[in-house]
Parts: C-alpha cells; sequence; structure tokens
C-alpha cells in the first residue's frame, strides 16, 4: 500500500514505471517465445533440475557457471517460476553487452541532471525488477565500479542512482551467471572476492552438450518439431545418419549451436525427413579457458588498467587539470600518459561518456 501512495504522489515516476514495465514485459514475450524449456533425462541434468527445486522456494542468491550456450539463462527462469516471486517480474541483463560507461545508469538508473543530458530521471532494471528476479548474465564482466554498488545491494539490500544522494531499498532476488572462471579473475585483480562469495551463496553448474549425449536425440527432436512449426514446414522424420553425426560432435557452442544447426538444416530441407550437412560440423579444439594463472606482473598490470580507466571516466577523459585523471590518481601527467600508452588506453572512450549518455536520455524521452 505505501509503494502505491508513492506512484500516486508522483505520477512522472509512475508513468516512467510504467513504460519501463511495457518495454520489460515485450523483452519477455520476445524471449520466451523461442525454446525455453529444459530438455533432457540425462544424469548431470536431474542434478541441475534437483538443485533448482531445492533452491526455487528460498530467496537466496544463486550463481549459475556453465560454458556458453549450455542454458544458464534457462535455469534462472526456472528458478523463478517455481519461487514465490513468479508473478513478478523477471528481469535479464546482459552484463558484457552494455558499454562498461553505461551498466551503472542501466542497473541503477539516474537522477535528472547527474550528467549532461540527463533530462529526466530515469528507473534502471533493479528498481524495474522490485518484487521480482533479476539475473545477471556475464556478471564477470561488470567493471570494478559496479561490482561496489552490487556487493552493496546483495549486503544491504539498498543503491543509489546515478546522481542521486538518498538509498533506495530494494527487494529483488540475484541470480547470475559466467562462463568465466572468476576464482582466476580473483587472482587477476579484475573481480572482488567478497562479492564472489555474495553471488556464490548457492553455485549450480551447467554441465556442456558433450557430457549429455544421451539427451541430443530428444533435443533434436524438440528443436525440429518447434523450428519446423516456426517455417510451416512437414517434418516427419529423422535420417539415423544425421542423428549418429549429431551424437558424435562435441558441441563446442553447446546447446545453442545444436539449436542453430537444426534450424539451418529445417530451413534448407527439402524433404519430409530431416537430415544434417555434415560439412557444418567441422570439427574443431573446444575453446577452453587458459589454466595457466597470471604472473605478477600481468595481475599488476590489470588492476593498474582498472584504476586508471576509473580514474578517467570520473575525469571524462580529461588527463591533466585540477578535476583531471593525472591529479586524482596522484601522478604526474607525463607518467600517466605513458602509462595509458602502455597499456592501450583509449581516452576518447572516456570523453564520449557524456554524448552517449545525452543521446540515450534524449532517445528515451522521444520513444
Amino acid at each position: 500500500m505505501a509503494s502505491a501512495a508513492i506512484f500516486i504522489a508522483d505520477p512522472q515516476q509512475s508513468q516512467e514505471r510504467l513504460q519501463h514495465e511495457n518495454l520489460a514485459l515485450r523483452d519477455g514475450i520476445d524471449s520466451t517465445s523461442t525454446c525455453d524449456e529444459i530438455v533432457g533425462s540425462s544424469g548431470a541434468l536431474q542434478k541441475v533440475l534437483s538443485h533448482v527445486s531445492k533452491v526455487a522456494p528460498t530467496d537466496a542468491t544463486v550463481l549459475v557457471t556453465g560454458e556458453t550456450g549450455t542454458g544458464k539463462e534457462l535455469v534462472a527462469r526456472a528458478i523463478h517460476r517455481r519461487s514465490r516471486r513468479s508473478s513478478r517480474a523477471f528481469v535479464s541483463v546482459n552484463c558484457a553487452a552494455i558499454p562498461r560507461d553505461l551498466i551503472a545508469s542501466e542497473l541503477f538508473g539516474h537522477e535528472k541532471g547527474s550528467f549532461t543530458g540527463a533530462l529526466q530521471r530515469r528507473l534502471g532494471r533493479f528498481e524495474l525488477a522490485e518484487g521480482g528476479t533479476i539475473f545477471l548474465d556475464e556478471v564477470g564482466e561488470l567493471p570494478m565500479e559496479t561490482q561496489i554498488a552490487l556487493l552493496r545491494v546483495l549486503q544491504e539490500h539498498e543503491f543509489e542512482r546515478v546522481g542521486g544522494t538518498r538509498p533506495i531499498q530494494t527487494n529483488v532476488r540475484v541470480i547470475a551467471a559466467t562462463n568465466r572462471n572468476l576464482q582466476a579473475a580473483i587472482a587477476a585483480g579484475s573481480f572482488r572476492s567478497d562479492l564472489f562469495y555474495r553471488l556464490n551463496v548457492f553455485p549450480i553448474d551447467m554441465p556442456p552438450l558433450r557430457e549429455r549425449q544421451e539427451d541430443i536425440p530428444v533435443l533434436v527432436e524438440y528443436f525440429v518439431d518447434h523450428c519446423a512449426r516456426k517455417v510451416r514446414k512437414n517434418i516427419q522424420g529423422i535420417t539415423k545418419e544425421s542423428l549418429d553425426l549429431l551424437r558424435s560432435y562435441p558441441w563446442p557452442g553447446n546447446i545453442r549451436e545444436l539449436q542453430n544447426v537444426i534450424e539451418r538444416s529445417v530451413i534448407m530441407s527439402e524433404t519430409e525427413n530431416f537430415s544434417v550437412d555434415k560439412t557444418w560440423l567441422a570439427q574443431q579444439p573446444l575453446a577452453t579457458e587458459t589454466k595457466i594463472p597470471l604472473d605478477l606482473s600481468e595481475k599488476l598490470a590489470v588492476h593498474e588498467k582498472e584504476m586508471i580507466e576509473a580514474a578517467l571516466r570520473e575525469s571524462a577523459g580529461r588527463v591533466f587539470g585540477p578535476s583531471g585523471a593525472a591529479t586524482k590518481l596522484g601522478i604526474a601527467r607525463s607518467t600517466l600518459e605513458s602509462k595509458i600508452r602502455s597499456l592501450k588506453i583509449n581516452k576518447n572512450h572516456f570523453k564520449n561518456f557524456a554524448a552517449t549518455l545525452s543521446r540515450r536520455s534524449c532517445l528515451e524521452s522521444v520513444l
């Protein structure tokens, strides 16, 4: 009742929330209109589903790990659907797809006048997900300053909009996912250990498709049926040669690659029997993350680059002067310029930050 009173008292904010909810609903329809079921009966998958059923009724933070294309978002959606929050919003954010300078505004919103071009207040994804679930995909790509803000959300259940001065309480369940080795990122200094432990309350590891070979026939049948209906083709069967080929392939792109190959095959099919062109399944080495730990000099370089980029971000790309990055870091201008060149940092990227936000705010006001 209190939240309803706030919306009535602030009709502009209420209208903005409705616009954001409509956008989220449209995004949700787009994402769930495709194949969104967890299909299979292998022992590896059943273990995952058992974990989902146990953690879903709770509000525990979940960290889903696994290779690209294994279906980490499907796990997050399954947890949300089985939770007490299922009637509220499920908001998905791909942290790797949003520019580093925009991610804080995207997650936490910004206040009017907080930067050049901020013509109105903008609600972030956490406010949009209030009472529901937020899914932070590729959480390992978050910049350091945003990691600190996320840690505050997990510890204190509050955040501040960019340019804001008052804390905003939040009631949102966080599910995060990554295909990176976060322990290696912690050792390299690019991911906070305290944030990792806050996210890793209930870990779920999605097995790669090569460890679920017994699920391939049912997955093939599921995707063929879905894709055939989508392109209005009548597929009655699957050739044994094609099924054997699909079973023997290691699937470095996992289920996403399987779905893409099947969709392409259905589109190309000219008969009622589904078949796959074996040239589409070029044998290639698995893209696995290096297991060799970074040496000390590499760790220091990563940490130094993070610090310099943060200072440049705060100074809008300005190197010298009272508000420049060199002053903020307490080093000489020539030293900073040398480090920027050696670390291959693009200063113009930070100079264009305000202009980028200005254009986005103007576009949102038009929409």
